[in-house]
């Protein structure tokens, strides 16, 4: 009973020592191995390993992609000293883990300032050598693209790989923002004046044509109809000439029974004449001959 003591304190340090000589690499990750504080090994294979214990200290690194998504907008000016508002975030993983030890002490936040820092100066070259409608929508790709590539060979040196650079939003500043509001306004409300002019001109050209048009085909009407009249009165007075000539008497008195409804049309029409004008020659036999007198 007395050696159970002594026994168990020697089974629990040799559980200690031994645990503190295995430890375990994931496959997403990769181990440095510090002996002495000094770098000793890099571990990439996963599974289980072996470490002097008390005497070396291992530290895990993740290999997996990770991204770095600046909460604040970058202000950048673009060319004519147009300001703009980026909202842009980075996918980036570590590649050479001593590399990355001995740059930025394998510290994750100490890596995404120093990527924040690069992809803010490329960005900057960037968007001054653009106008604003490139970087808004005529070549983000091509942005992106030339970001991604530059930063990518800068922070090489740490490390660390660049995997994509996205743009996820080009934004005017608020106060730039109205003064192009108010200027595209004003702009189309000019269009608008413009369109309306032009929409008057025409019209007043439109009903200028018809006016004259119309004109034209009212002339030419009347002058078709006086022609037609002419030629129907012609016609009719060709009539009565054939008429008269066939039988001159009875046209007199056709003539004459004409002139007496035309002038006798109502019940109180009244004519004084005397009885041996030539207007009554008719009515002046009782037997309602027609009279010789010429």
């Amino acid at each position: 009973m007395r050696l159970l003591g002594p026994v168990l304190a020697g089974v629990i340090v040799v559980l200690l020592l031994v645990s503190g000589t295995l430890y375990t690499v994931d496959q997403r990750q990769h181990a440095i191995v510090f002996q002495l504080g000094e770098v000793k090994d890099v571990v990439q294979k996963p599974g289980l390993h072996v470490k002097i214990p008390l005497l070396q200290n291992v530290r895990l690194f993740d290999m997996r992609i990770l991204t770095f998504d600046d909460a604040e907008p970058l202000r950048f000016l673009t060319q004519g000293n147009r300001p703009v508002l980026v909202d842009s975030f980075v996918k980036w993983r570590i590649v050479d883990v001593k590399q990355y030890y001995v740059s930025v002490g394998g510290d994750e936040f100490q890596a995404t300032r120093r990527i924040k820092q690069t992809v803010g100066g490329v960005l900057r070259d960037e968007f001054g050598a653009r106008i604003l409608h490139d970087v808004v929508s005529g070549e983000r790709d091509h942005i992106m693209a030339s970001v991604r590539q530059k930063v990518d060979q800068d922070l090489e040196r740490i490390g660390v790989k660049i995997v994509d650079v996205r743009l996820k939003r080009v934004d005017l500043p608020q106060d730039v923002s109205e003064s192009v509001y108010r200027r595209m306004e004003a702009e189309r409300k000019r269009i608008a004046n413009e369109l309306r002019s032009t929409g008057a001109a025409e019209a007043e050209k439109i009903r200028a044509d018809a006016d004259r048009q119309r004109e034209i085909i009212v002339a030419e009407a009347y002058r078709d109809s006086q022609r037609t009249r002419g030629e129907g009165d012609a016609k009719s007075a060709a009539i009565y000439a054939a008429a008269f000539n066939q039988n001159p008497e009875f046209f007199a008195f056709y003539r004459s029974m004409d002139a007496y409804r035309s002038v006798f049309r109502g019940r109180n029409d009244l004519m004084l004449l005397e009885s041996n004008s030539d207007f009554l020659r008719y009515f002046r036999d009782s037997l309602g001959k027609p009279s010789t007198r010429k």
